[in-house]
């Protein structure tokens, strides 16, 4: 369920990803805000997304997630030759 929150944030946001990075994503975005072991996260994750300052923050971080996992994949792969 609380998987589905993230989607709406996601689609919220205009932001696709393949199932891998949106579960990456949701394990540090709840850990990030410290909702890991809340007793309902998806409630939790839902109730900060409609506060506006929460809203903000989490779309902030979602943006500089993104960009950190772009820039990883443009490294130059360096190996021994």
């Amino acid at each position: 369920m609380s998987r589905a929150v993230l989607d709406a944030i996601l689609n919220a946001m205009q932001v696709l990803l393949n199932e891998n990075e949106r579960e990456q994503l949701y394990h540090e975005l709840l850990a990030y805000f410290g909702l890991i072991g809340a007793t309902d996260e998806c409630q939790a994750l839902e109730a900060a997304w409609q506060d506006p300052y929460n809203r903000h923050e989490i779309e902030y971080f979602i943006r500089a997630w993104l960009s950190r996992k772009r820039k990883r994949r443009e490294e130059p792969i360096s190996g021994v030759v």
